[in-house]
């Protein structure tokens, strides 16, 4: 995927800015590092730009993981991070949109809406039956988004974790 449909963020188009997303290559490391990082601090961790700039590259160079950038004009305002994974049950493909992130001045402006259309476009495009995500259950922002968008909230199994570090 290259581009995603414009989309306008306010009422009043003449005022509105256009919205750019489009799946993110290499050459965009650096932006999406900052993006990346910027999200991390959202969730409580600290900066580390250096860090998510090789945790990027890592899942770029193995093939792990598939990310969409949104753009204001020039300037960055968001990003998506999509992993592939299967449904043994399905015995299809599915993805886990694990990261989506708006920066402050673009929230609650239809980015996140846009970054959730290219990340599905992507996952139907390569015949997956459902891309899943998890939120922070205070995040009710983002929970209205996602309902409002036709997500549905698992109703029947709970998720659990066994850390290893």
């Amino acid at each position: 995927m290259t581009d995603h449909t414009p989309s306008q963020g306010h009422a009043n188009a003449a005022e509105a800015p256009l919205i750019q997303v489009r799946q993110a290559v290499l050459d965009d490391l650096p932006t999406l590092a900052h993006l990346f990082d910027a999200y991390r601090q959202f969730y409580q961790k600290p900066s580390n730009v250096e860090g998510a700039r090789d945790f990027l590259r890592a899942r770029f160079n193995h093939g792990e993981s598939v990310s969409f950038l949104a753009f204001d004009g020039p300037t960055p305002v968001g990003f998506a991070q999509l992993y592939p994974s299967f449904s043994s049950v399905s015995m299809a493909r599915t993805f886990v949109l694990n990261d989506l992130y708006v920066v402050a001045s673009h929230r609650r402006r239809g980015v996140g809406a846009q970054l959730l259309a290219a990340a599905t476009a992507h996952a139907r495009a390569l015949g997956a039956v459902r891309v899943t995500l998890t939120t922070d259950v205070r995040n009710t922002t983002a929970q209205a988004t996602y309902q409002a968008k036709g997500w549905q909230r698992d109703e029947a199994f709970y998720v659990y974790h066994f850390h290893l570090a």
